[in-house]
């Protein structure tokens, strides 16, 4: 959706245009993601919100190339530090992920490694990516266990993934995936799983490591209040696509899209005792069979039938504000007529 030039780098740390991926299987075709176009600048943390089943995770996985290959069919461009996503070869790939990108996972005990310990899975990314001794990595491993505020980092090298409570397991986690430096973070909702308290704690963590390291960052979540602490820039996806993407105070503050504003009605913050809560009428779309036009249509009530003739275009609003929504579109004609 979004083609603007970041105001960070004129360069961005990752570009991503008229990415589409679609999954094969049981006699059907589920179309996953719809046409996202997003940039990403150097040192920038993006958020990506949106409901169950909009497109976020597959979004996230498609920068790696992380979907099964025979199922999985892949079009438009990825760009990631340079290197084309879509055409590296195995052995190129293999360098871009750990040691350019890298990925935290939502569940940390389903994504390590049960019969290592963290030390010889955090070890073995590092000499995997940088040429070091045995010696030099486990010092490194130390040195990555501490970057992410583990308590007594040199007794948790040895331990297994199962002797960790869960927010220690995602902090060591954090650290696998920094150990090799790379220059990009992926955040698949790395909080999900956690109590609220170590939830605050690890979204901070991942703040502060991002501005120390000058990492640039994509977390997808579908908790709003988790963007609002580690993001500088919001892309609200549905049904596959980005229909809002902008600041994170210009979203908080003036979003348009009728999604976005129902995303943010239906959050608890803010709301008195006993105010009942706002939902959000309906169903997500059926990614194999996705209605004409707006997919969110089926559930807005400004639908009208001019929503369902075509994908509505995404409307510049000014500050990196872009909006794909058919009243949006009418305003800034008559605006423009005006």
């Amino acid at each position: 959706m979004s083609t603007h030039s970041s105001t960070h780098s004129t360069t961005p740390a990752i570009s991503v245009r008229d990415l589409r991926v679609t999954f094969a299987g049981g006699g059907k075709t589920i179309q996953a993601v719809n046409g996202v176009s997003l940039d990403v600048a150097p040192g920038e943390a993006v958020a990506l919100i949106g409901e169950s089943g909009s497109g976020k995770s597959v979004t996230l996985r498609a920068l790696m190339r992380l979907h099964p290959p025979r199922r999985t069919t892949m079009t438009g461009d990825i760009v990631v530090d340079g290197a084309e996503v879509l055409k590296l070869d195995k052995r190129a790939l293999a360098r871009l992920r750990g040691g350019t990108v890298a990925m935290v996972f939502q569940e940390p005990l389903l994504a390590l490694d049960p019969v290592y310990t963290i030390g010889q899975q955090i070890e073995e990314c590092i000499r995997t990516h940088r040429k070091v001794s045995r010696a030099e990595a486990r010092a490194l491993a130390l040195k990555a266990l501490e970057a992410v505020r583990i308590p007594s980092p040199e007794r948790r090298l040895a331990a297994y993934p199962h002797e960790m409570s869960g927010g220690m397991r995602q902090r060591a986690m954090i650290a696998l995936a920094l150990s090799a430096q790379p220059r990009i973070l992926l955040a698949d909702e790395p909080t999900t799983a956690l109590d609220a308290t170590v939830q605050i704690q690890v979204l901070i963590l991942l703040r502060e490591l991002q501005r120390e390291l000058g990492l640039s960052i994509i977390f997808v979540t579908h908790d709003i209040g988790a963007a609002v602490e580690i993001a500088d820039r919001v892309a609200v996806m549905y049904g596959g696509r980005i229909v809002e993407e902008g600041p994170i105070r210009t979203l908080m503050r003036e979003a348009r899209h009728p999604y976005t504003i129902a995303l943010l009605q239906s959050r608890q913050h803010g709301m008195d005792r006993g105010q009942r809560l706002q939902t959000i009428g309906g169903a997500p779309p059926d990614l194999a069979a996705l209605p004409p036009g707006c997919t969110f249509a089926p559930r807005c009530p400004h639908a009208s039938p001019a929503c369902l003739a075509e994908v509505p275009p995404a409307v510049a609003l000014g500050n990196g504000h872009h909006v794909s929504c058919v009243l949006v579109s009418r305003m800034a004609d008559s605006e423009c007529a005006a």
